[in-house]
């Protein structure tokens, strides 16, 4: 018996042994390829720099090969020049160095919708409706400058000093203001407002390493305003930082409930579990569509497989891969996609891909489109394969995005042609601008707007309001303010000279929404963003149903309303 225990034992002794040897035996062998191919591509580099016929840049033949191998890999690995790399890193860090303003083109001159509160333009004395014409006496107005490089302009390093000429309605000749350029936040969440009594809602542009802190301000102000129930909205949120997605489920889910894991190759699996930061939220919906992706389908999927919220949208865009930014000696980046994340129950949203094969892969929305999966649930059909079962027993699905809950089909009933016409020439943001341009004293004063901004500013910091002067000025724009003939005039003098054809038939169709979207932009640019998507909002479908969602109780008989 001790003979065959001990020959057992040598047995299982030597296969240990063996199989060691030969994983080590593969991982040298791999080192070795490697090191050759390597080689290869250094001396492929270096007999073209040296012999060939013509001079060469050395630095685009480089770029070149690394773009050529990234290009064999998944959609989502990529490379960043030196140059581009601070600005992909923007909302991510959630600053940048500049001058704090926001603005619109007005045609080709750059006119300031409001400085950031307490940021160095509104130190220097500039004001909304401000056209800034001159940078450090270089004339960026009339002369077809391109955006971008507008901002490369107004941006530098913090503590750097800018000279802007500025023309000011009702005063004459050009004002001169020398600006210290300072950090300036991005902020990652458009909106937060009171829906009703008891409904609040959140809307949520990208995940940052901001978003937690503003999301909990956000609750924080909305609670106070007597929120229980909330809509978040993450329709065209493309993600961002995954542990900004693992901390705000943390607020929904009980302690140590898993939100989401990771997986590759050569990286081991790595959960992420909540920890105990929950707030006290009864009904949650999420809303959702075809751009929502990477990140927010991490929180997405979490609240689905848990049973903690209900999803209303159109399926989201399935990115469920993970990228690591690996920092190049030159200061340029590549992304590099390093593993597959999974939500709590298993499922992984990555919708397929060839290798190599872009243009399918990017097409993935028109393919959508044509199949009919826009406007009918129906035509989506998912393998049983891909059929998963949440926590609660609900049939969810993976292999392809985020199914919701309620699906809302697309709606191209009330935006008509012409609408996205004017839209996609900028008719309608340049109406707005321009009317607004003129009239822009007479109703800061009669809706209290400056009021207004500083409360908001104060909100924003996470400081306590005086709900009169913050509310009061915007509910009466809410109620008395109505798009005048003048502005509904313009903007089709505007659509006349862009060559738009209409019929009066076509005109009567889109006026309803029009109206809409123009006192939203007003407001957009008199207060917030926040007060432009209370407006806005309700001319959209998904919002709607969203609406609708949140007061179904049956829809709610087996999801956690904690």
């Amino acid at each position: 018996m001790k003979i065959k225990s001990f020959c057992l034992l040598a047995c299982m002794a030597l296969s240990t042994t063996l199989m060691a040897q030969a994983q080590q035996n593969q991982q040298n062998n791999r080192a070795a390829a490697l090191d050759k191919q390597l080689r290869k591509f250094i001396y492929t580099q270096g007999s073209i720099a040296q012999l060939y016929v013509d001079t060469v840049d050395v630095e685009k033949l480089t770029e070149a090969a690394i773009w050529g191998m990234l290009k064999e890999l998944d959609p989502h690995s990529i490379y960043t020049p030196a140059k581009d790399v601070e600005s992909l890193n923007e909302n991510i860090t959630g600053s940048f160095d500049g001058i704090g303003v926001q603005f619109n083109m007005n045609e080709d001159t750059l006119v300031v919708i409001q400085p950031v509160s307490g940021g160095p333009s509104e130190k220097v004395g500039i004001q909304a409706g401000d056209k800034i014409v001159t940078v450090n006496d270089t004339a960026i107005a009339g002369v077809k400058m391109s955006k971008e490089e507008i901002m490369k302009r107004l941006r530098g390093p913090k503590g750097t000093k800018v000279n802007l000429g500025v023309i000011r309605r009702g005063v004459k000749g050009v004002q001169k203001f020398t600006v210290t350029r300072d950090k300036i936040p991005i902020y990652t969440i458009d909106a937060y407002y009171m829906i009703d009594d008891e409904t609040g809602y959140i809307r949520v542009n990208n995940f940052g390493s901001t978003t937690n802190k503003e999301f909990l301000n956000a609750s924080t102000y909305l609670m106070g305003c007597g929120m229980k129930d909330i809509i978040i909205d993450l329709q065209g949120n493309g993600g961002g930082l995954l542990q900004s997605a693992v901390e705000l489920a943390n607020h929904f889910l009980g302690n140590n409930e898993m939100i989401v894991y990771t997986e590759g190759r050569a990286v081991g699996r790595q959960e992420y579990h909540a920890n105990p930061t929950k707030l006290p939220f009864r009904k949650v919906v999420v809303l959702v569509d075809g751009y929502t992706a990477s990140a927010s389908e991490i929180l997405s999927g979490a609240l689905q497989d848990h049973d903690r919220g209900i999803i209303v949208g159109r399926r989201t865009f399935a990115k469920g891969l993970v990228q690591r930014p690996i920092p190049l000696p030159d200061g340029s980046e590549i992304r590099l996609t390093i593993a597959h994340y999974y939500s709590p129950i298993g499922r992984c949203f990555q919708k397929p891909y060839e290798k190599g094969d872009r243009k399918k892969y990017d097409h993935d929305m028109l393919e959508r489109l044509n199949s009919g999966e826009l406007m009918s649930a129906d035509s989506i059909h998912f393998p049983d394969s891909l059929k998963f079962t949440t926590v609660g027993g609900r049939t969810v699905y993976g292999g392809g995005g985020i199914m919701p809950d309620v699906y809302v089909p697309l709606d191209t009933i009330h935006y008509t042609s012409l609408h996205r016409e004017m839209q996609a020439k900028s008719c309608i943001n340049y109406t707005a601008l321009k009317w607004l341009d003129k009239n822009r004293k007479q109703l800061a004063k009669e809706y209290e707007a400056n009021d207004f901004k500083k409360e908001r500013a104060k909100l924003i910091e996470g400081k306590s309001v005086n709900q009169e002067k913050f509310r009061g000025g915007f509910e009466r724009f809410k109620q008395t303010f109505n798009v005048p003939q003048e502005m509904i005039d313009m903007v089709f003098a505007k659509a006349k000279e862009e060559k738009i054809e209409y019929t009066d038939s076509m005109y009567q169709a889109t006026l309803p929404l029009l109206l809409k979207q123009m006192k939203a932009l007003v407001a957009r640019d008199l207060f917030d963003m926040s007060e432009y998507f209370e407006l806005i909002n309700p001319t959209t479908e998904i919002y709607q149903q969203g609406l609708k969602a949140i007061k179904d109780e049956e829809l709610f008989k087996n999801i956690k309303t904690e």
